[in-house]
């Protein structure tokens, strides 16, 4: 099953690991928000739970590179979280594929991020982000994620000011 869906989970998301553990569709959708949370707040911890453990988990970005373990994945956002960047990001416009364990959302990040001289620099994203329902742990947790920018040069600049 699919969907088109205008989620915009971004700024205002709430945290809502709690609601992550329903075995449905609206528990995945728990977690996506949770994740823009997590992204918007540079909330570690939250971000920590939201994604998977296993060794496995994997991120694919033009910043982080790629990334495997939900380790490294957590390791790689403390990174970003530290470098001082402040990011202002909504998910948007995804398409939803659902099966009973697996929900994966493709749609557009947009927003900004405030570099080191202040100043409020435009961003957008294509991505994607795949959760699996974890049996171990009884909720649904993030387990891959594949990020590109179109345009080089603010996909150098962000890269400047992320990776320093």
């Amino acid at each position: 099953m699919s969907d088109l869906v205008d989620y915009n989970f971004g700024p205002d998301s709430r945290n809502r690991l709690a609601e992550t553990s329903r075995r449905s569709a609206d528990g995945a959708i728990a977690a996506l928000e949770t994740f823009y949370y997590a992204l918007n707040n540079a909330d570690l911890d939250v971000l920590a739970e939201i994604w998977s453990d296993d060794d496995l988990a994997q991120v694919d970005n033009p910043v982080g590179g790629i990334v495997r373990s939900g380790r490294a994945v957590v390791d790689m956002y403390r990174h970003l979280f530290d470098s001082g960047v402040q990011l202002d990001i909504t998910f948007t416009d995804a398409a939803t594929y659902w099966s009973p364990d697996a929900a994966m959302f493709a749609g557009r990040e947009v927003g900004h991020y405030t570099n080191a001289e202040g100043e409020h620099v435009p961003l957008e994203f294509r991505t994607s982000r795949y959760f699996t329902w974890h049996p171990r742990h009884e909720r649904w947790r993030q387990l891959h994620h594949h990020g590109s920018m179109d345009d080089p040069s603010a996909l150098h600049d962000y890269q400047q000011a992320a990776l320093r």
